[in-house]
């Protein structure tokens, strides 16, 4: 299979699994992609999910240079049902790399090596980001002559400093782990050894806060990050009241009281 999804404990684990092909996307596995977080979104049980690859040197290349991008330009014609599926709707396939996508759950991204083009962009839907020590991140579409669509001209400038932005986006160039450690583009760096068990500690630690809360935490951010500071102030309370509100609100408190491990429904 191309791609891994399993669930245990609240928490939703997605793997790239085309280690051959650099774990890059092909039509398939858009596909699979867009049907794994649909059901992460829907199935209440799910409160954290953990992405990552399969190997140890590349987490994704981005969109199949063979298999998916010709069918974008016209260079390569539907062959399979899902080729003629995403020919028919390329929207699919931005969906799959969370670029049109509304996620308000968190998402943990365990970078086991390599992210690149959309593997890279995939990234920008990641909360928190833990990368491996021999990662290399970058946006090598320019380089190809192909523009980085998956929202990486507004995404990227918003998430590091600007100049370090337009250097990977004009560039092309890759950086190291370290680099993206000190720009504030991932979390964590560590030893490959190492990589799950980190991502797994933070998914830990989410799985036990308010789901709701959370999730409306999140959308509060996501959905403040451009507004002029009254709108966002507005809207903030607007998805805190609800939080408040809920039963999850008295549990909190409650447990605090009491010394005891709260439990939390969700509403």
């Amino acid at each position: 299979m191309s791609l891994l999804y399993e669930k245990r404990d609240h928490i939703a684990y997605l793997t790239l699994n085309r280690p051959e092909a650099h774990n890059a996307v092909d039509p398939e596995t858009v596909l699979e992609l867009v049907a794994a977080w649909e059901d992460y979104r829907d199935d209440e049980d799910l409160r954290c999910i953990i992405l990552t690859g399969t190997g140890n040197e590349s987490f994704c290349a981005g969109a199949d240079l063979a298999k998916l991008i010709p069918l974008f330009t016209g260079a390569r014609q539907p062959e399979t049902d899902a080729d003629r599926k995403i020919q028919a709707d390329p929207a699919i396939s931005m969906r799959a790399f969370l670029r049109d996508f509304d996620l308000f759950k968190p998402v943990v991204a365990a970078v086991n090596g390599n992210a690149i083009a959309g593997g890279f962009e995939l990234l920008y839907a990641a909360d928190i980001r833990v990368a491996s020590e021999n990662a290399r991140f970058g946006l090598q579409e320019v380089k190809w002559a192909i523009f980085p669509a998956g929202g990486s001209t507004v995404r990227l400038p918003r998430q590091i400093p600007y100049a370090h932005a337009m250097e990977m986006l004009l560039t092309g160039e890759l950086i190291d782990a370290g680099q993206a450690l000190q720009w504030g583009f991932v979390n964590r760096v560590v030893p490959q050894d190492r990589l799950m068990e980190a991502a797994q500690q933070y998914a830990e630690i989410i799985v036990k806060n308010g789901p709701l809360a959370i999730q409306n935490v999140k959308r509060a951010v996501l959905e403040t990050i451009g507004m002029p500071l009254k709108d966002g102030l507005n809207r903030e309370m607007e998805l805190a009241i609800p939080v408040f509100l809920s039963r999850d609100a008295q549990e909190g408190p409650r447990a605090f009281k009491e010394k005891r491990t709260p439990v939390f429904k969700g509403a």
